[in-house]
């Protein structure tokens, strides 16, 4: 599935700086902080309150130039567009970030018209802001007037409980992007993405944003529609490395079939270390305590693997 990327749900990862702060539970193990420990004589340099971001090399930054020029043979050899996923190892709408490294990123992604870019972000209460922000350094009128996004950008936001979604999808969804998607990795407790209750909503709206209908109240007989947009691709994944917290098989269960109710695409990625059949503790946060009952389930990312009750998802968005 990936040309040069390990992740599934890509083509090639890319990287235009490097660095970032934790934000939110989802963060506790990040994986790319530990790679920046490991290249860094064990502290990482890049990571924290006031550390420095680190821009990567021109030879990088030349690396989606190359892969748009080979667009013609990889879509008469896949049959659709190459996707890059931007900053697995930072987040692109990072407020420590030197703004004029964004704004250069969103030149080369104009530049890069024939690959779609996965922005995945655990801050989107800052794309608006910072889409204006790019806008003013442009003195792009039309954009400051109506923001956007490139045409060619997929936004992204980390979900991982129920308190993230009702706070940040409601900002996804406000965002203009052409698709809008939720990584739902490290998944960490139950979350009903059809009974969203956004902060800034009518406190008795309950949303479904797969379909983008909802009800003000459980005596209403039938959905009205609410939103204009809606979510368009989900992909849930449990936890990896060192300290990697279980996810209850019936988490994922749950958002396979919110999601295939709705007609929406699925993506499961990983169980994580933690194998499917030791999910029996009850919803909430696992105890992550090492009984032996619990720890016989412990069997490493590969051999947990990423099937679903004995299937592997790999939904995409339709998108030509």
């Amino acid at each position: 599935m990936s040309e040069n990327s390990k992740i599934e749900w890509t083509d090639h990862t890319f990287n235009p700086w490097e660095g970032c702060q934790k934000v939110g539970p989802g963060c506790d193990h990040c994986y790319a902080e530990v790679r920046n420990a490991r290249f860094g004589g064990g502290t990482a340099i890049n990571w924290g309150p006031g550390a420095p971001r680190r821009r990567t090399s021109p030879a990088n930054w030349r690396q989606p130039l190359q892969w748009n020029t080979t667009h013609a043979e990889f879509f008469a050899a896949h049959g659709r567009r190459q996707r890059v996923f931007c900053a697995s190892l930072a987040d692109v709408f990072d407020n420590a970030v030197d703004p004029t490294w964004r704004h250069d990123l969103f030149d080369l992604i104009e530049q890069t018209p024939n690959l779609d870019w996965l922005l995945l972000t655990k801050r989107i209460g800052n794309v608006m802001s910072m889409i204006s922000e790019t806008a003013q350094y442009r003195f792009d009128l039309e954009c400051l007037e109506n923001p956007s996004l490139p045409n060619n950008v997929w936004l992204g936001a980390t979900i991982v409980s129920q308190e993230e979604a009702d706070r940040d999808v409601p900002k996804l969804l406000a965002a203009p992007a052409r698709v809008r998607f939720l990584s739902m990795e490290p998944l960490l407790g139950r979350v009903r993405l059809d009974a969203i209750c956004g902060q800034d909503w009518d406190e008795d709206l309950r949303v479904n944003v797969l379909t983008g209908y909802g009800i003000t109240s459980p005596r209403q007989e039938k959905p009205h529609q609410v939103l204009e947009e809606k979510i368009d691709w989900v992909i849930v994944g449990g936890e990896s490395g060192r300290g990697a917290r279980p996810m209850h098989a019936d988490w994922a269960r749950s958002l396979r079939d919110q999601c295939a109710n709705a007609g929406v695409p699925f993506l499961f990625k990983q169980w994580g270390e933690w194998s499917e059949p030791g999910v029996s503790f009850p919803d909430g946060r696992p105890d992550l305590s090492e009984s032996d009952e619990l720890a016989r389930f412990k069997v490493g990312k590969k051999t947990a693997g990423r099937q679903l009750d004995g299937r592997t998802h790999d939904e995409f968005p339709g998108v030509e």
